[in-house]
């Protein structure tokens, strides 16, 4: 059942890549964009993809008007801004001075269902761990 990916594709081939991986706490959630070279990829944990989810609808609802950072905190810590540089994105930085990784808006939908359908997994799996360390 898992590693889980799947691979969103915008109208110019832009390509980002979401998978979800057992973790010896329940899931990571990992993002790739295999069409850039070099890029850096970034890891949630399932709380993480949560906050991400609500926050890719929240900068969805704001647009055009900016909208506050939201951090997420414990081991896979990051803060969620909305950037407005070259492309309007949702930009996922570590919290302990990570890379910065850009989720450009023209995938926010397809990016907000799957991660929809990763949370209940990332659930499943957390729920699983937490059954094996008692």
């Amino acid at each position: 059942m898992f590693p889980r990916i799947r691979e969103i594709t915008d109208a110019f081939g832009a390509r980002l890549r979401v998978s979800i991986e057992a973790h010896p706490t329940g899931a990571l959630v990992v993002f790739d964009r295999p069409d850039r070279t070099g890029y850096p990829r970034a890891v949630l944990d399932g709380y993480g993809a949560e906050v991400l989810c609500g926050y890719i609808i929240a900068a969805r609802l704001a647009l055009p008007n900016a909208l506050p950072d939201e951090i997420v905190d414990g081991p896979f810590a990051a803060r969620f801004s909305l950037a407005f540089e070259d492309k309007v994105a949702v930009a996922m930085v570590g919290k302990r001075g990570g890379d910065r990784f850009d989720l450009p808006a023209p995938f926010w939908d397809r990016l907000y269902a799957e991660l929809c359908v990763i949370i209940a997994h990332a659930r499943e799996l957390t729920r699983r761990a937490a059954g094996r360390v008692h």
